[in-house]
């Protein structure tokens, strides 16, 4: 079904990651399998292909309770715990409105403006220069930003990066992405588990056909070929959990910077604060788990396919041709001073053009979209506006 609006597109990425989220349980099922073709071919080494990999069926058969229950529980600790973990990788803090002011009542706003429930915010002490949202359901939500970027940020920006992440827990991304992480590192684990039980097997293997060569050349069977097949799909299997983190992280940082938009009205402030973060978000003890639920992801992957967001370039051009804004461009860096929040902080207010006399009484709905846009004066960020 196509997407048309914001909410539309909010919808059907909701059910894409949904579909995506029971793939990643398949991809568990398939590495159960792939560690009994693994056992079934070391240890029947000398029966034929099939009849090895009708007994790995089997064998998943009987798996199937035991594993679906460890996954569940490692789910259920997770969702028990997760909170606590990443607090403790990063260090952020629960604060209220007599420790930060400024930044609670510009959160409590946004909330307010829309009848959300407001999440508990954080704080962590980093001179890096980003955000994001954690949390399964309503007592858990939480939004944290940095040191660093309450520095360098003014109010305007502040308030659209919490805009952004706000987006992301109305929007459902947060729990996606947790659930999604959580099954990935199912994945990961069985994967690295599997692997050192195929190196040990394989050097007790070795030694055992040296100290009997003349048994091991009577096997004609289909155990080295099975094992083959079990190590491809264990790869595979972690190769696509890891391509599922990455497209439900990617897609949807262009709808939260849309969100943002639509709860400020000021696509300029979210894309100079994008600009003011680029390149300046990286959280050296946090792991790459958190580093995707992050507002920029500066670890760029190989040739840019693994990289788990969208480059401020293109979202940035998203907000100026949807939501007419304003882009400066990257900012101008000739050492190590200019990364400093003072210097950060006036950096995009003296490259951004001075508003015209329309633009400072016309909000981004009201700005004549650009040609093949549809939607009219009153669209929204993504498309027309409902109700």
């Amino acid at each position: 079904m196509a997407a048309y609006g914001l909410y539309t597109h909010i919808a059907s990425n909701k059910r894409r990651s949904v579909a995506l989220l029971f793939g990643l349980f398949f991809l568990i099922y398939l590495m159960v399998f792939a560690g009994a073709l693994l056992g079934e071919g070391y240890i029947r080494d000398n029966l034929p292909f099939d009849v090895i990999v009708a007994l790995a069926w089997r064998d998943l058969i009987m798996a199937l309770p035991y594993a679906t229950a460890g996954t569940i529980l490692w789910v259920l600790i997770a969702y028990r715990f997760h909170q606590t973990l990443i607090d403790a990788i990063t260090g952020g803090r629960e604060v209220t409105r007599q420790e930060e002011p400024r930044l609670y009542n510009l959160l409590e706003n946004l909330c307010i403006s829309r009848g959300i429930p407001m999440p508990k915010l954080k704080v962590m002490d980093s001179d890096a220069l980003n955000a994001f949202a954690t949390g399964l359901n309503e007592k858990q939500y939480s939004i944290t930003v940095t040191t660093g970027l309450l520095k360098a940020l003014n109010d305007k920006e502040v308030e659209a990066v919490l805009g952004h992440e706000l987006t992301h827990i109305r929007n459902g991304d947060v729990r996606m992405l947790v659930i999604a992480v959580i099954i990935a590192g199912v994945v990961s684990f069985f994967a690295e588990l599997f692997f050192r039980i195929f190196f040990n097997l394989g050097r007790s293997y070795s030694s055992s056909s040296s100290s009997s060569s003349s048994d091991s050349g009577d096997r004609k069977g289909g155990g080295a070929i099975v094992i083959i097949l079990a190590i491809v799909l264990i790869g595979l299997a972690w190769l696509l959990s890891v391509v599922v983190r990455l497209a439900l992280s990617r897609s949807r940082e262009f709808l939260a910077d849309a969100g943002s938009v639509e709860l400020t009205k000021n696509p300029d402030a979210m894309i100079s604060a994008l600009r003011k973060i680029e390149g300046r978000g990286e959280l050296p003890d946090a792991t790459s788990a958190v580093m995707e639920m992050c507002i920029d992801n500066p670890r760029e992957g190989f040739a840019d396919l693994f990289a788990t967001h969208p480059s401020v370039d293109r979202r940035a051009e998203a907000l100026v041709k949807f939501a007419g804004g304003h882009d400066p461009g990257p900012l101008k860096r000739h050492s190590a001073e200019d990364d400093e929040p003072e210097t950060v902080q006036k950096d995009v207010q003296d490259q951004l053009p001075p508003p015209d006399a329309g633009s400072k009484t016309a909000g981004p709905w009201n700005r004549p979209l650009p040609s093949g846009v549809a939607g009219g004066p009153m669209a929204g960020p993504w498309g027309a506006r409902r109700g």
